[in-house]
């Protein structure tokens, strides 16, 4: 697969660091999942890994979560 934002490089896996914020959340979570451009480092989150982390968003905020840093823990 080709990047579609330089469109020359290939992705492969590796991870990203994800921020979310809502409200007055701030949620930084490590080591997820992605395809990343080996050419220019665009990084491509998969849908269930998006959901797992807007999940995971929902949850820290309901519960009153300011500022959180967490690694990724696939289910």
């Amino acid at each position: 697969m080709k990047c579609v934002i330089c469109r020359h490089g290939d992705m492969s896996p590796g991870t990203a660091t994800v921020t979310l914020v809502r409200d007055s959340l701030t949620l930084v979570v490590k080591a997820v999942p992605a395809l990343v451009c080996e050419n220019c480092g665009e990084e491509y989150v998969e849908d269930a890994v998006t959901a797992k982390l807007l999940e995971s968003a929902e949850e820290a905020s309901k519960a009153g979560v300011q500022v959180d840093v967490r690694h990724y823990v696939a289910a």
